[in-house]
């Protein structure tokens, strides 16, 4: 009797679950709604669309709908490796984004570095600005800015001309079209990185960088031995989302400098759905293609966090 008083005793004061949760909403309930409208962002924009994925699976007509279109099963798949485009397309994803995890994810790093050493507060802060300023533009303007600078007609090549070199008209050059894309996104994008990278800096204990000196490390050595180390972390993270993104590497930027002298090496998945479901009306075919991105960039995010917890870094999850 005693034992089964003692256990209602304890039962009574153990808080049920769903009581529990109740408190902490309302206790953080203002916390809760500062983040309501990125949460009903992610919910109606994110997560929301996912439910169209349905329609890979299908021979999809607008007309009859999601429920009374024809099922098709994994045909659309199917036709993703049997198109032989796609396999060049696919190829010139790859490349590009493998040009902009080389340089683009690597040249913010360096940046943060070298203003994480200069002396004045000042100056600094005007050199940050000034590379974040870029990050505010749309891709509308930076292409507009591209043409005006590097078409047969434009700054770059009367520069060249009054140099005594021949002009060379980069937007339609099949050699340089890949490498003009990622200097965008280092022109761009750098700022922004820089940032991040800056803030992670700031977390770095200045004991360290004093008891490198007492042992004899110059500049150099103390970047090596703790500047890294102190953003290993930070790097990590960043380098782990990239590579969920590595299949996508800008549409809008693509889209606006293509043109039919560079398709061959400038034409990529993106687009390539863009124009052959949205312009064609083959919205099977395309999502399908859409969700193999979404499915390949899943695997390299699990892989590379897996990965990064084998050597011993916290990953994303």
């Amino acid at each position: 009797m005693n034992g089964e008083m003692v256990w209602k005793t304890e039962a009574q004061k153990k808080p049920a679950a769903g009581n529990k949760w109740l408190r902490l909403l309302v206790k953080e309930r203002y916390l809760w709604l500062m983040a309501l409208p990125g949460i009903l962002y992610f919910v109606i924009y994110k997560y929301v669309p996912m439910l169209g994925v349905v329609i890979a699976f299908q021979k999809y007509s607008p007309g009859k709908g999601f429920l009374n279109s024809e099922w098709v099963g994994l045909d659309n798949f199917r036709r993703i490796f049997e198109t032989p485009e796609i396999g060049q397309y696919f190829m010139n994803t790859v490349i590009i984004s493998f040009y902009q995890i080389v340089f683009a994810f690597t040249v913010p790093i360096f940046i943060a570095i070298m203003l994480n050493e200069l002396r004045s507060v000042v100056f600094k802060r005007v050199i940050q600005t000034l590379l974040y300023l870029p990050h505010f533009l749309s891709w509308v303007v930076v292409a507009g800015i591209f043409y005006m600078l590097f078409n047969s007609e434009g700054s770059f090549n009367h520069f060249l001309t009054g140099m005594g070199f021949d002009p060379i008209n980069i937007l339609s050059s099949k050699d340089n079209f890949r490498e003009m894309l990622v200097a965008q996104v280092i022109w761009k994008e750098s700022g922004w990185g820089t940032i991040i990278y800056l803030a992670a800096l700031t977390g770095i204990d200045n004991e360290l960088y004093e008891a490198a000196k007492i042992d004899g490390a110059g500049r150099l050595r103390q970047i090596w031995h703790v500047t890294l180390p102190g953003i290993r972390s930070t790097i990590v993270i960043l380098f782990i989302l990239r590579l969920g993104g590595v299949l996508d590497v800008g549409f809008e930027q693509v889209y606006l400098m293509l043109n039919s002298a560079v398709s061959e090496v400038g034409e990529v998945l993106d687009t390539y759905v863009y124009r052959v479901g949205v312009v064609n009306g083959n919205f099977s075919f395309t999502t399908a293609v859409g969700l193999f991105k979404g499915v390949v960039g899943m695997i390299l995010i699990v892989s590379a966090n897996r990965l990064a917890r084998i050597f011993g870094e916290r990953g994303i999850y």
